[in-house]
């Protein structure tokens, strides 16, 4: 029994050091200017902020502990706690992910393959500039990850077809997974449907009554900067994992056999196709009358009464503890805000960056931009949104602006393995290695961090 505590105590040392932390900051005074809701708010968030860098438990059992310490710490009543978990953001990301797992189960992908090959041609750099732009421009409507899942596998079968000597293919594979993963990325910033951080930003702006964006307001604004970055991106992997193969003819034939092979696409195939096209136009033309998520929920339910998908493969497939852990934080945000604590970490943390600069928009900008790129490649960019979101909304300057800058900043997680799903996929491969990331990440990082500094000049202009 010694030993099995022992081991339990080696195992979940960051829970218990997060629970010491939260007592130890429990039994402290709290600050003059902040109240006790808003203090003990900030103490779930520290909690909250160790358990999901060092994931002593699973993300799920992080998203519960956050809802039923709201209640315990005095925080919120349960009922109010239930409405503020519960919304159209967490709709709309439950509906993605059950849109994601309908669209995957119709194989859809292979189909994709062939396409992205009859348009990019047989030379390498053609080839990933077409999964940069094709990852891109997908993850903006069904999600990074779930475009990193359904691309990686056309991408391997064209490394596979190369050579099996992993040795001469080295580059070719680091070159097309990140071209996947790292276009997914920049293009979550593309719609409100891209990401949940996207949703959450757009959620705190109607709740604090600040900006009422539609979807393709979102898009005139976000797609500009994904057009300028997609070149940009595609040279600085070329440059970085410069293959030996420029031309990749015996591959791309080998692929087009084999997508030959399926045959001509179905009924249930286009039918697959035209109902989520019609969600996509429900989220431009209807989003403001009855929420991004309801309509999502409108496209799972055509999914099933069509026999397109079974609940059974819905209810195992979805990935419950994302859609827990996504409701989890933007709950906590909404009391980051009503408590004041976001008031309070806001005007804390210009005081303390006026010893570098008394400019105000600047501070603003840097905060904004820089602590939400570097929490996004330790956080999750949901997390980091639900935590910083409040507090930059709070900072003062244009909330548009502002709101921009802090969700497209979430998406530059480029740095670390566990920086986003995207990530994790190609790293599962065994093809790239934590040092790839590195050497591609940060050039990804500062590129992105000039086009967005570039960006918000034009916003404020426009």
């Amino acid at each position: 029994m010694l030993r099995n505590i022992i081991f339990w105590i080696t195992q979940k040392r960051w829970f218990l050091f997060s629970v010491l932390i939260g007592l130890l900051l429990f039994h402290l005074e709290t600050p003059a200017d902040l109240s006790l809701e808003g203090y003990r708010t900030l103490i779930i968030v520290i909690m909250t902020i160790i358990l999901i860098i060092f994931e002593p438990i699973p993300l799920p059992g992080v998203a519960l502990m956050m809802l039923f310490l709201q209640v315990l710490l005095g925080i919120d009543e349960p009922n109010d706690v239930a409405k503020s978990f519960m919304s159209d953001a967490v709709f709309f990301i439950m509906g993605s992910l059950m849109l994601a797992v309908a669209i995957v189960s119709q194989g859809l992908d292979s189909r994709l393959a062939l396409g992205i090959i009859k348009l990019t041609g047989n030379k390498t750099w053609c080839i990933v500039f077409g999964f940069v732009s094709i990852s891109a421009f997908l993850s903006s409507f069904i999600g990074e990850h779930t475009v990193t899942a359904m691309m990686m596998p056309v991408g391997l079968t064209l490394v596979h077809n190369t050579s099996t000597d992993r040795a001469k293919t080295k580059n070719l594979a680091a070159l097309i997974l990140f071209s996947i993963a790292y276009g997914s990325a920049m293009g979550s910033i593309g719609t409100p449907s891209g990401g949940g951080r996207n949703v959450i930003m757009i959620g705190y702006w109607k709740e604090f009554g600040l900006v009422d964006i539609t979807y393709l307001g979102w898009m005139k604004y976000a797609y500009p900067m994904l057009f300028i970055e997609i070149p940009i991106a595609v040279a600085i992997l070329w440059f970085t994992f410069r293959p030996k193969q420029k031309v990749l003819d015996s591959a791309v034939r080998k692929l087009k056999v084999q997508v030959a092979k399926k045959g001509r696409m179905t009924g249930q195939d286009l039918t697959a196709i035209i109902i989520f096209f019609l969600v996509f136009l429900g989220w431009v033309f209807l989003s403001n009358k009855i929420g991004l998520g309801i309509i999502a929920l409108i496209g799972v339910f055509l999914y099933l009464v069509l026999g397109l998908i079974r609940w059974s493969d819905l209810n195992r497939n979805t990935n419950w503890g994302v859609i827990l852990l996504f409701g989890a934080a933007v709950s906590i945000g909404l009391q980051m805000k009503e408590t004041g604590a976001a008031l309070w970490m806001a005007d804390s943390i210009i005081d303390l960056l006026k010893i570098l600069s008394e400019d105000i928009s600047i501070l603003r900008w840097v905060v904004a931009v820089f602590l939400t790129g570097i929490l996004t490649n330790l956080l999750s960019n949901a997390a980091t949104i639900a935590v910083i979101g409040p507090i930059v909304l709070n900072m003062g300057g244009d909330p548009l602006i502002m709101g921009f800058s802090t969700a497209i900043a979430s998406a530059f997680s480029y740095l670390t393995v566990v920086a986003s799903p995207t990530c994790m996929i190609i790293h599962s491969s065994g093809l790239v290695k934590q040092s790839d990331f590195l050497k591609a990440g940060w050039k990804m990082f500062i590129m992105s961090i000039i086009i967005l500094f570039i960006m918000t000049k034009l916003w404020a202009i426009l």
